[in-house]
């Protein structure tokens, strides 16, 4: 992928006798004690900034703020960053914003290459139950979802204007992951790139919406429509979350997926994606949003003229009630995109 010039330097990486590696040890905070490689600073600075936060500020923004403080701090001083670097870091994240919009999120894309989304996700969605059958494994949403994506009828198409991918069948039912029962009126919100590894909204040769689609369930729970096969793709380089990647001398593939969001009155969305086996990035993935209870395997659909493949794969939804009495704090009815239900 073709890179443009950034107006920042590269943020280069401390040896580690100057601190790295000791991200346990604070200074300046409370609850901290003091390094050698940290000493040297005002060890009073850190809690001066905290004890700043006024008595308006709800707990949890009191807490959330005080705990980024001590590590964005700790992280200052333990690798002695310059005023250079600092300039750097934050006009990484202004060029972020700069090419950020409605139809691509940068700033996104560089939490997603950090690894900050896919640990986020772990954080919000995972249910902390011994049940033997559970909901549908969340993953990131990315940077390319669009809201308002059309309405399609079941057995539709999300396909226009491409004949040579891999066209696939999909199906399956969407059912509470306790009573199985099926979930009607449950909207599946589809979307995935051409075979150009270009998602529409990247390329002036697809029209407006291509491969993406909602779908809604009727009383079985059932759905199914047409897509294609997915590929692999590098994600887009020409930007901040790309030269964090060269920095860091990384890939910007991502393996093959489609996305999904799935939403029903009363039941938690599941923000997800779901994986071809085939694709030989399946463990390396440039944003770690792989999981191993969403990679499936495209079968062979015959006397089909519509399709080469077939995917069947059912979604397992937890309801709201069921989801803040298992999962860790942070569950709310907001978790899903404005727009997705």
């Amino acid at each position: 992928m073709a890179t443009t010039d950034m107006t920042y330097e590269p943020l280069q990486l401390v040896p580690e006798e100057h601190g790295v590696g000791e991200q346990n040890k604070s200074n300046g905070t409370a609850n901290g004690n003091s390094t050698k490689s940290t000493s040297k600073f005002d060890p009073t600075f850190t809690q001066a900034v905290i004890n700043a936060t006024g008595p308006k500020a709800s707990p949890r923004i009191r807490k959330v703020f005080a705990s980024l403080i001590t590590h964005l701090h700790d992280f200052a001083r333990e690798n002695e960053i310059t005023v250079d670097e600092w300039m750097a870091g934050v006009e990484m994240i202004n060029e972020a914003g700069r090419m950020s919009d409605d139809r691509r999120n940068e700033g996104q894309l560089v939490c997603d290459v950090l690894g900050l989304e896919s640990l986020v996700d772990e954080i919000t969605y995972k249910l902390a139950t011994d049940a033997a059958d559970e909901p549908t494994t969340t993953a990131i949403l990315g940077p390319f979802w669009r809201k308002d994506a059309p309405r399609r009828e079941m057995g539709e198409t999300t396909v226009t204007g491409i004949e040579n991918g891999d066209h696939t069948f999909m199906h399956g039912t969407v059912t509470d992951y306790l009573t199985g029962k099926p979930i009607e009126g449950a909207e599946l919100d589809v979307w995935h790139t051409a075979p150009n590894g270009l998602y529409e909204q990247q390329d002036p040769d697809q029209v407006d919406m291509n491969l993406r689609g909602r779908f809604t369930t009727g009383k079985d729970g059932k759905y199914n429509f047409y897509c294609l096969r997915p590929t692999s793709y590098p994600i887009p380089y020409d930007g901040p979350a790309g030269k964090i990647l060269q920095l860091l001398d990384r890939h910007p593939m991502r393996p093959a997926h489609i996305h999904f969001i799935v939403s029903a009155p009363g039941y938690k969305p599941i923000v997800t994606q779901i994986f071809d086996r085939r694709d030989k990035h399946i463990t390396d993935d440039a944003v770690f949003a792989v999981k191993e209870s969403l990679i499936v395997d495209f079968l062979p659909r015959k006397g089909d003229p519509k399709a080469d493949f077939e995917l069947p794969y059912n979604f397992k939804m937890a309801t709201y009630e069921e989801a803040k009495t298992h999962s860790l704090e942070g569950t709310t009815e907001t978790s899903a995109p404005e727009g997705s239900s």
